[in-house]
């Protein structure tokens, strides 16, 4: 996948998150960071790969961050994600939030409370190799 087709894919989820909680994403707080892929003995690959983080806010009233977290949590359950965590605890900061993987496309969504009138929604990818680059091997 390319860097600019897995922003695209990433704008998507939050979006959708978005559209699941009622809330309004504000634009010019999207922020994607690409990184090279670290293997799991600390190699680095020369050949492309690269994950993404892409997060943005989305804005709603605080009085209904609860019902929109816990929302977000029931559709990403139906789209076949792992809920790795979830909270609604208004003694905690974030008091709401969900962590989410996808046990196939193995990429991890979050969202959760920001501040009274904001949530963050996160989305991260694996590693991505872009197309028509050959895999180095280790």
């Amino acid at each position: 996948m390319t860097k600019e087709k897995a922003e695209a894919w990433a704008k998507h989820w939050t979006e959708s998150m978005a559209r699941t909680a009622q809330a309004e994403i504000d634009p010019g707080s999207a922020n994607a960071s690409f990184t090279n892929c670290i293997g799991k003995n600390n190699e680095s690959a020369d050949d492309g790969r690269f994950t993404l983080s892409y997060n943005v806010r989305a804005k709603l009233p605080k009085d209904r961050h609860a019902e929109a977290i816990r929302m977000i949590r029931d559709a990403l359950e139906q789209q076949g994600f792992e809920i790795a965590g979830y909270r609604s605890d208004p003694t905690l900061d974030p008091a709401n939030l969900v962590d989410a993987r996808h046990p196939k496309d193995r990429h991890f969504v979050s969202a959760g409370d920001l501040n009274d009138q904001l949530l963050t929604l996160i989305v991260d990818t694996p590693c991505l190799l872009p197309p028509g680059a050959e895999q180095q091997q280790f």
